[in-house]
């Protein structure tokens, strides 16, 4: 599902269920392989975006362990657009509930999922380099 949706945006389609998407270009934490995940974004001013590692619930997704393990390797692709380097910086605290009030108001979906688990959904901001 992965890839028809990176397609998709490679194609200039930049919209999910109801929600503006990227591609998130890491590396493997393990493997040191390329990896490439769609994922919905939210503005946090002009150039800077805000993603959500909900994973499921449970447990942290794949791509924000490889995210923080290798944040230099780390860089985004918007819907028809090259790949840009970026610098991912986890959110925490006051600046962790002001994105997330942003994103929950835009997406109620976020909250609803972050209420079914005990685990706190990191919120992570991607500057350009």
């Amino acid at each position: 599902m992965n890839a028809r949706i990176n397609r998709k945006i490679r194609r200039g389609r930049g919209r999910f269920m109801g929600m503006d998407v990227l591609i998130l270009h890491t590396e493997g934490r393990r493997s040191g392989l390329p990896r490439q995940t769609p994922l919905a974004w939210f503005a946090d001013g002009e150039d800077t975006r805000l993603v959500v590692a909900s994973g499921g619930g449970s447990m942290d997704p794949a791509w924000y362990v490889n995210l923080m393990a290798h944040p230099d390797k780390a860089a985004i692709e918007m819907p028809g657009q090259e790949a840009v380097p970026v610098t991912p910086h986890r959110l925490d605290d006051a600046d962790r509930e002001q994105a997330w009030q942003r994103i929950t108001a835009t997406q109620p979906r976020y909250a609803k999922y972050q209420a079914k688990s005990d685990r706190q959904y990191p919120v992570i901001r991607l500057t350009p380099r």
